[in-house]
């Protein structure tokens, strides 16, 4: 199918009008490895983000974690090494804090107005496997977060900053880089 492309000058700036189907936006990846003190571990699967007209989805395919309820999150470095979390060196700390473009400075899971990183748990089996698709319906733009991390959390997650903050889930366990 021929794309049709219109420039027009405005003002002196540029404007192109597209006509005909918009663009693909091609899926990001994760692979997603344990978070330890020296560094990323053992590869415990992958996770691959894909744009749809709900936000973000999540398709989330690992194994090897701890079974319960995890806290998942869009972090805003693109590191999975240690580093300072709290003024403590921490497994994943490099991986800084949750993405939130907006400044909301506010854990208000991924229905609330608070970090854009801010995503619904995780439930792992009791076989340490977890399938889902969960979706961010606050991300629309996910080439946005190519070069960030996606971090998985001790803990569940409370979608709140109290009693305990951004969640309330814990150290993180796993960790990788979005590209």
């Amino acid at each position: 199918m021929t794309r049709h492309i219109l420039l027009a000058l405005a003002g002196g700036a540029a404007v192109v009008i597209a006509a005909g189907p918009a663009l693909a936006v091609p899926p990001l990846h994760a692979q997603m490895m344990l978070a330890t003190a020296g560094g990323p571990g053992a590869p415990v699967g992958d996770v691959t983000i894909i744009s749809s007209v709900d936000g973000a989805r999540f398709i989330v395919d690992l194994h090897g974690l701890p079974p319960g309820d995890h806290g998942f999150h869009v972090h805003v470095n693109g590191s999975c090494a240690p580093g300072p979390v709290n003024g403590a060196a921490a497994p994943a700390g490099a991986a800084g804090a949750h993405f939130d473009p907006d400044h909301n400075d506010a854990h208000m899971g991924p229905m609330g107005f608070g970090h854009k990183g801010d995503l619904t748990y995780l439930t792992v089996k009791a076989d340490g496997t977890d399938r889902e698709t969960l979706v961010a319906p606050h991300i629309r733009d996910t080439f946005a977060l190519k070069g960030r991390t996606l971090v998985i959390h001790a803990g569940g997650d409370n979608y709140a900053d109290d009693p305990k903050p951004l969640g309330g889930g814990g150290g993180r366990i796993a960790c990788g880089v979005i590209g």
